[in-house]
């Protein structure tokens, strides 16, 4: 997923995201200059946020 993508699946802001990224809450790669979130990642770091709630 792009940056872009992620941010509108988490309904979040761009600094939010790069927050978790930085952390490394959320892993991601780049491709050249494109940061990209892998879907799996976002739906595990999900999981984990509803789990941690619970």
């Amino acid at each position: 997923m792009t940056v872009v993508e992620a941010m509108a699946a988490l309904r979040i802001s761009r600094p939010k995201l790069y927050d978790l990224i930085r952390s490394g809450a959320l892993p991601s790669f780049t491709i050249g200059r494109a940061r990209r979130i892998p879907a799996d990642s976002l739906h595990h770091f999900i999981h984990n946020q509803i789990e941690e709630a619970a």
